[in-house]
């Protein structure tokens, strides 16, 4: 919610108001938004020491876990807001290609913790807004200013010098950012349903299979869960937790405050992520992989300026496709 101006009255004969300061409702408002969405993308920047306590457990039972928890609670959280979860008409396929990217997003992002790829997926996020950027221009015919196109040129060259760099493409940065970045041509396609109500509608197209997997997996004594340590299993439960809370702050975020402000914050989520890889997890970040990372920062300051209002006041052409944001993605979807 953008801030609102209060009129202040001139005396009278001056024909003209004055614009005052910002009420102190709307002050409010956009306090909490920005704390809210803080809050969210910290969230989301510290998920990867959740998952990494999970490493033994196979990223596929996971996903299910993930899958199955979210699908649950979502469903207990539409009962409690005691409004309908419907799909919107003519539209279900949409939802079905949906959950199918969201699940590949997730199973990608929690394979790469457990394989100590935590950098790899920092990258992913990094370069998510402006892979969205391009989807917005390649779907929806949205013009691109002359920034935008240098900043997209900067994230190319960026992802090119660490695939020479690698010896091979970076599969986890590419395959998050390209998933969560369709799952927002899909969502943007799609009528605005509240954020539980569409994880809700999402999920059930693929849950049943995730259940019936699960099942087997506790049959055949091959599961983590209930099958080894309580702690174990208790973090396997609170999987949906995990993946929803990030999603209601964001959700809230918002609703209060433009989403020009919540996009300069979703920066914090992949700074965080490349912390944790490289300082608490020990991943190997070399200055010879410096030069591609800042590659793509030097893209996201130049995106980031161009989505200012004075700098697309000068430019002819600014997007407006927003795309998703963090877990999941937007959805943050991610992470």
């Amino acid at each position: 919610m953008s801030e609102q101006i209060v009129p202040t009255p001139e005396p009278p004969g001056s024909g003209r108001v004055r614009r005052g300061r910002p009420g102190p409702r709307a002050s409010n408002e956009t306090t909490a938004g920005m704390a809210f969405a803080v809050i969210a993308f910290v969230t989301w920047g510290l998920l990867p020491l959740y998952w990494n306590l999970l490493r033994d457990v196979p990223a596929f039972e996971l996903l299910q876990h993930r899958i199955l928890w979210s699908f649950v609670l979502a469903w207990v959280l539409v009962r409690l807001d005691r409004k309908p979860a419907k799909a919107p008409r003519g539209k279900r396929r949409y939802l079905l290609i949906a959950a199918l990217l969201l699940g590949a997003n997730w199973f990608t992002y929690v394979f790469a913790i457990t394989i100590g790829r935590v950098v790899d997926a920092s990258l992913g996020y990094y370069i998510n807004p402006l892979v969205s950027v391009f989807l917005g221009m390649v779907f929806f015919q949205e013009r691109l200013t002359r920034l935008q196109w240098v900043a997209l040129g900067f994230a190319a060259v960026g992802v090119l010098y660490l695939t020479l760099e690698y010896g091979a493409v970076p599969w986890v940065s590419l395959i998050l950012a390209f998933t969560f970045g369709f799952y927002g041509v899909i969502k943007k396609s799609l009528p605005g349903l509240p954020a539980t109500h569409g994880m809700a509608l999402e999920l059930r197209y693929i849950v049943p299979l995730a259940f019936v997997l699960m099942v087997y997996g506790q049959v055949s004594g091959e599961a983590a869960f209930l099958q080894s340590s309580a702690g174990t299993s208790l973090l396997l439960a609170a999987a949906g937790i995990a993946t929803l809370i990030p999603l209601l702050f964001f959700a809230g975020a918002a609703k209060r405050i433009p989403l020009a402000n919540v996009g300069f914050l979703q920066y914090i989520a992949p700074t965080l992520m490349l912390i944790i890889g490289v300082v608490v997890l020990g991943e190997p970040f070399t200055l010879r992989r410096l030069p591609g990372f800042a590659a793509v920062w030097i893209a996201l300051v130049l995106y980031s300026y161009s989505r200012l209002p004075a700098a697309a006041g000068r430019a002819a052409g600014p997007v407006t496709f927003r795309g998703p944001v963090g877990d999941h993605p937007p959805s943050r979807g991610e992470g």
